[in-house]
């Protein structure tokens, strides 16, 4: 079994998701020999405000992360 928790920044589509989900289950399978009935895959999504870089919250930074 094999779990794989994405963290990132608010705002991706459900559709950017299911892309990614896709691509991450192929990577595993052909890379490590994962079976995809035994991956999971959590997205955790991070508000700009509640993520920091640098001693900086991401939300203050002027051009983004």
């Amino acid at each position: 079994m094999a779990h794989v928790q994405v963290t990132l920044l608010e705002g991706r589509t459900v559709e950017q998701k299911r892309r990614a989900v896709r691509r991450i289950t192929e990577a595993l399978q052909e890379e490590l020999n994962v079976n995809p009935e035994k991956l999971t895959i959590a997205f955790v999504e991070v508000a700009r405000h509640c993520y920091a870089r640098n001693g900086i919250l991401i939300s203050d930074r002027s051009s983004g992360p």
